[in-house]
């Protein structure tokens, strides 16, 4: 798996593809596949890559879905500071997690840091505490879907890890 990530890289890096080119990169791609697998980490098994290739798709949908928020809270702020709106009352919200993992609770920190509007403060065990732009964003903290796919992601992880 690691060799055939590094033979596309060689392709792309090379621009051009011939027999040659594709016989030497496959050569050095597998050779360093091997060097890595064998000394750098060797717990990174085939069956490893494997079971961390079929879980792109669901990381792919996650950053899609950073990507939405942050698009619409983009919009929240325009309109916040557009409008003839006079008060402005930001907030500091106390959130409480399920999240169980320190990597996953750190996830949703960075998430909630990086929609405009709200800055993660701070995080501590399953408790967080959020400065909201305006108390209308609240709501959105509340019921937050990065919450409920990182759920699900970590029931994932928990299964890879008993296996």
């Amino acid at each position: 798996m690691i060799a055939l990530a590094l033979f596309f890289l060689w392709i792309i890096f090379n621009g051009k593809l011939t027999w040659e080119l594709a016989a030497f990169g496959l050569v050095i791609s597998t050779a360093l596949a091997w060097f890595i697998q064998r000394f750098i980490t060797p717990k990174f098994t085939l069956r490893n890559q494997w079971k961390i290739a079929a879980q792109v798709p669901g990381y792919l949908r996650y950053v899609w879905l950073l990507i939405k928020e942050i698009t619409l809270a983009n919009f929240a702020v325009m309109r916040l500071i557009l409008t003839d709106r006079d008060v402005v009352v930001p907030k500091l919200v106390t959130l409480n997690t399920k999240l169980k993992t320190n990597t996953a609770r750190i996830v949703l920190a960075d998430c909630i840091t990086l929609t405009p509007g709200t800055i993660t403060v701070h995080l501590e065990e399953n408790e967080y505490l959020v400065h909201c732009l305006d108390e209308s964003m609240e709501e959105g903290l509340r019921s937050s879907e990065f919450e409920k796919r990182l759920l699900n992601k970590e029931a994932v992880w928990e299964k890879a890890v008993t296996r």
